[in-house]
Protein backbone atom coordinates (compact mmCIF):
# COMPACT_ATOMS: atom_id res chain seq x y z
CA UNK A 1 0.00 0.00 0.00
CA UNK A 2 2.80 2.45 0.82
CA UNK A 3 5.89 3.10 -1.24
CA UNK A 4 9.30 2.20 0.14
CA UNK A 5 10.60 5.41 1.74
CA UNK A 6 14.20 4.32 2.30
CA UNK A 7 16.99 6.13 0.48
CA UNK A 8 18.23 2.87 -1.05
CA UNK A 9 14.88 2.02 -2.65
CA UNK A 10 15.06 1.55 -6.40
CA UNK A 11 12.94 3.64 -8.75
CA UNK A 12 9.33 2.57 -9.29
CA UNK A 13 8.47 0.80 -12.55
CA UNK A 14 8.38 3.01 -15.65
CA UNK A 15 5.01 4.57 -16.48
CA UNK A 16 3.67 6.43 -19.47
CA UNK A 17 3.16 10.20 -19.56
CA UNK A 18 -0.61 9.57 -19.74
CA UNK A 19 -0.40 7.58 -16.49
CA UNK A 20 1.42 10.50 -14.86
CA UNK A 21 -1.27 12.91 -16.08
CA UNK A 22 -3.94 10.69 -14.50
CA UNK A 23 -2.62 11.67 -11.05
CA UNK A 24 -4.05 15.13 -10.35
CA UNK A 25 -1.66 16.95 -8.00
CA UNK A 26 -2.76 20.45 -6.98
CA UNK A 27 -1.67 23.23 -4.64
CA UNK A 28 -3.97 24.38 -1.88
CA UNK A 29 -3.81 26.53 1.22
CA UNK A 30 -4.47 25.05 4.65
CA UNK A 31 -7.41 26.93 6.17
CA UNK A 32 -7.96 24.94 9.37
CA UNK A 33 -6.20 22.32 11.46
CA UNK A 34 -7.44 20.07 14.25
CA UNK A 35 -5.73 17.39 16.32
CA UNK A 36 -6.68 13.81 15.38
CA UNK A 37 -6.18 11.88 18.64
CA UNK A 38 -8.27 8.93 17.42
CA UNK A 39 -5.78 8.12 14.62
CA UNK A 40 -3.55 5.04 15.08
CA UNK A 41 -0.45 7.14 14.33
CA UNK A 42 -0.16 10.80 15.40
CA UNK A 43 -1.95 12.92 12.79
CA UNK A 44 -3.72 16.19 12.14
CA UNK A 45 -7.01 16.88 10.36
CA UNK A 46 -6.52 19.52 7.68
CA UNK A 47 -8.98 21.53 5.60
CA UNK A 48 -7.31 22.70 2.39
CA UNK A 49 -8.63 25.30 -0.07
CA UNK A 50 -7.94 24.22 -3.67
CA UNK A 51 -9.65 27.21 -5.27
CA UNK A 52 -13.04 27.59 -6.93
CA UNK A 53 -12.94 24.55 -9.25
CA UNK A 54 -12.15 21.99 -6.50
CA UNK A 55 -13.06 23.84 -3.31
CA UNK A 56 -12.35 22.84 0.27
CA UNK A 57 -11.14 19.28 0.91
CA UNK A 58 -10.26 17.40 4.10
CA UNK A 59 -7.07 15.43 4.68
CA UNK A 60 -5.63 13.36 7.51
CA UNK A 61 -1.88 13.90 7.60
CA UNK A 62 0.77 12.21 9.77
CA UNK A 63 2.84 15.36 10.07
CA UNK A 64 2.98 15.98 13.83
CA UNK A 65 6.73 15.37 14.16
CA UNK A 66 7.77 18.52 12.28
CA UNK A 67 4.60 20.65 12.39
CA UNK A 68 2.18 22.13 14.88
CA UNK A 69 -1.23 23.58 13.94
CA UNK A 70 0.24 27.07 14.39
CA UNK A 71 2.93 26.29 11.77
CA UNK A 72 0.38 25.17 9.19
CA UNK A 73 -2.40 27.79 9.02
CA UNK A 74 -2.13 29.58 5.69
CA UNK A 75 0.62 27.29 4.36
CA UNK A 76 0.42 26.02 0.80
CA UNK A 77 0.73 22.26 0.31
CA UNK A 78 0.55 19.82 -2.58
CA UNK A 79 -2.02 17.03 -2.62
CA UNK A 80 -3.44 14.35 -4.89
CA UNK A 81 -7.05 15.44 -5.39
CA UNK A 82 -8.40 12.59 -7.54
CA UNK A 83 -7.98 9.56 -5.28
CA UNK A 84 -11.25 8.21 -3.86
CA UNK A 85 -12.02 9.39 -0.30
CA UNK A 86 -10.56 7.17 2.42
CA UNK A 87 -12.15 6.48 5.80
CA UNK A 88 -9.61 6.93 8.59
CA UNK A 89 -11.36 6.13 11.86
CA UNK A 90 -14.40 8.41 12.00
CA UNK A 91 -12.79 10.89 9.58
CA UNK A 92 -13.18 10.88 5.79
CA UNK A 93 -9.93 11.99 4.16
CA UNK A 94 -10.64 13.39 0.69
CA UNK A 95 -7.12 14.18 -0.59
CA UNK A 96 -3.61 12.83 -0.05
CA UNK A 97 -1.32 15.58 1.25
CA UNK A 98 2.18 15.05 -0.17
CA UNK A 99 5.54 15.00 1.55
CA UNK A 100 8.90 13.30 1.67
CA UNK A 101 10.47 11.19 4.42
CA UNK A 102 13.33 12.76 6.31
CA UNK A 103 16.29 10.68 7.57
CA UNK A 104 14.12 9.34 10.42
CA UNK A 105 11.17 8.52 8.15
CA UNK A 106 9.11 11.50 9.39
CA UNK A 107 7.06 13.47 6.87
CA UNK A 108 8.34 16.79 5.50
CA UNK A 109 5.62 18.53 3.50
CA UNK A 110 6.07 19.39 -0.16
CA UNK A 111 5.32 23.00 -1.14
CA UNK A 112 6.24 25.45 -3.90
CA UNK A 113 9.06 27.86 -3.14
CA UNK A 114 6.91 30.78 -4.35
CA UNK A 115 3.15 31.27 -3.79
CA UNK A 116 0.96 30.00 -6.64
CA UNK A 117 -2.81 30.23 -7.09
CA UNK A 118 -4.83 27.63 -5.19
CA UNK A 119 -5.83 24.85 -7.55
CA UNK A 120 -2.65 25.10 -9.67
CA UNK A 121 -1.83 21.69 -11.13
CA UNK A 122 1.59 20.06 -11.11
CA UNK A 123 3.03 19.41 -14.55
Amino acid sequence: MHANHTLDASAAPEISFDQFLAVDIRIGTITSIEPFPEARKPALKLVIDFGPAIGLKKSSAQITHHYTPEDLEGRQVAAVVNFPPRQIGKFMSEVLTLGFADEEGKVVLFKPDHPVPNGSRLF
